[in-house]
């Protein structure tokens, strides 16, 4: 399935959400250094890069798998928020719009999936 994977709206809206949780992170709690925010931080990369190396993968299902990990991926960072918020950690508005824009980021790998398991495989 190669795409150009620059061109592709769910990594951009996924490299977002990477800028916007390095934003977030500022302002945790420093002691979170090694330990919540170095998770926050590797998740959210996670995400665009495995949309980026599925995108050039030589079939479907092999694309579909690598959407996947970034879903799961999507899924522990989505936890790791969470956390902060029962925590208290961090700015109240920012972590909103984290967790707002990682359910919008789950939605399009979701539905970039499906699209994705449904084509024929391009050769």
């Amino acid at each position: 399935m190669k795409h150009n994977f620059k061109n592709l709206k769910v990594w951009q809206k996924a490299l977002d959400l990477t800028d916007l949780t390095y934003s977030y992170c500022k302002g945790l709690p420093a002691d979170e250094r090694f330990n919540l925010i170095d998770q926050i931080n590797r998740a959210s990369c996670s995400i665009p890069s495995n949309i980026a190396e599925g995108s050039g993968k030589r079939t479907n299902i092999h694309t579909a798998e690598f959407l996947s990990t970034a879903l799961t991926s999507s899924y522990e960072l989505e936890t790791q928020l969470l956390i902060c918020r029962r925590r208290l950690y961090g700015n109240v508005a920012e972590l909103k719009q984290c967790l707002n824009m990682v359910e919008e980021v789950q939605k399009m790998i979701f539905a970039f999936r499906e699209h994705v398991l449904t084509r024929p495989n391009d050769h």
